[in-house]
C-alpha cells in the first residue's frame, strides 16, 4: 500500500512518525507499507534468521535481524532479514546494540509475499547493493527458488534441490541448499 502524504515528507519527518504493523518503508518520498507476512514467508524468515545466527553469531562473525529498519541513502527500508558483520553492528555509548541502524546491511534477504511487487523488492535489493551491501537474496517460497544478487549486480538463480546458495565471503561457514532452505515448509 502506497501512501502519498498531502505535502511531501522528508526522510527525517518519516522517521518521526509512529511505526506501523506491518512496517512501512520510505522510498523516493513515498510511504509504502509492506504486506502482512503469511505462513510460508514467516516460516522461512524465522528458520533462516535462526540458522544464520546459529552459525555466525557464536564466533562474532555476523548477526541476522528480522524486520530491522535500516536507514541510508535517503531511504528507510525494512528487509525481511538484515545481516550485519559483527564489527559493523551499530552500538550505543554503553556498547550495547543501538536502536537506529543508519547503514546498509552487509547481506539483505527479502522473502516474496503473494501480493508483493517483485520489482519493488528488487529495487530495494539494488539500493542496498549501491550502498555497500555485499549480497542480496530474493527468496520466492511459492516457486521454491532464490535469486542471488551479487555486489557487482550480476544475478544468478538457484532452484534445483541440490543447489548450494552462495553467501557473502564473511558467511562462508554458513552452508544452505535449496532443499534445506525450503524443508521448513514441510515440517
Amino acid at each position: 500500500m502506497v501512501q502519498t502524504p498531502s505535502k511531501p515528507l522528508t526522510l527525517e519527518e518519516f522517521l518521526q512518525l509512529p511505526e506501523t504493523k506491518p512496517a512501512s518503508e520510505f522510498i523516493n518520498g513515498e510511504i509504502i507499507q509492506k504486506p502482512m507476512p503469511q505462513g510460508k514467508h514467516s516460516t522461512v524468515q524465522g528458520d533462516l534468521v535462526s540458522s544464520v545466527n546459529m552459525v555466525l553469531k557464536p564466533n562474532r562473525i555476523a548477526r541476522a535481524y528480522p524486520e530491522l529498519r535500516c536507514t541510508f541513502g535517503d531511504r528507510s527500508l525494512v528487509p525481511d532479514v538484515a545481516v550485519f558483520t559483527w564489527e559493523r553492528i551499530p552500538r550505543d555509548e554503553n556498547g550495547k546494540v543501538a536502536n537506529a541502524f543508519l547503514i546498509a546491511p552487509d547481506w539483505t534477504i527479502e522473502i516474496l509475499s503473494p501480493e508483493q511487487s517483485q520489482t519493488k523488492v528488487v529495487r530495494n535489493i539494488l539500493h542496498c547493493l549501491a550502498h555497500g551491501t555485499q549480497m542480496g537474496w530474493l527468496i520466492d517460497p511459492e516457486e521454491e527458488l532464490v535469486f542471488v544478487y551479487f555486489a557487482d549486480r550480476t544475478l544468478a538463480i538457484f532452484e534445483q534441490q541440490s543447489d548450494r546458495i552462495p553467501v557473502p565471503s564473511f558467511a562462508e561457514s554458513f552452508h544452505l541448499t535449496i532443499a534445506q532452505l525450503f524443508s521448513c515448509l514441510s515440517e
